[in-house]
């Protein structure tokens, strides 16, 4: 496993985040989510072999927020 940090702009309230978090923990291969407003970012902790970079920024979009950074330690 991985962790995958997420800087998301767009999100302004609570009901953003769990948008957020819901779309980022049904992407295949993503194990656990934690969404931060105050940070604007989420970290998600993923098998890197299934859940791409791509897929997660497509995920965000799809829900209306932009991924402004993307980094996997």
């Amino acid at each position: 496993m991985k962790t995958a940090t997420l800087s998301i702009d767009g999100m302004t309230c609570g009901g953003c985040v769990a948008s957020v978090r819901r779309v980022l923990e049904r992407a295949p291969g993503v194990a656990s989510v934690q969404v931060d407003l105050a940070t604007q970012s989420a970290t998600v902790s993923l098998d890197p072999a299934v859940a791409t970079e791509a897929a997660l920024r497509s995920a965000v979009d799809g829900a209306g927020f932009t991924v402004r950074q993307y980094a996997v330690a």
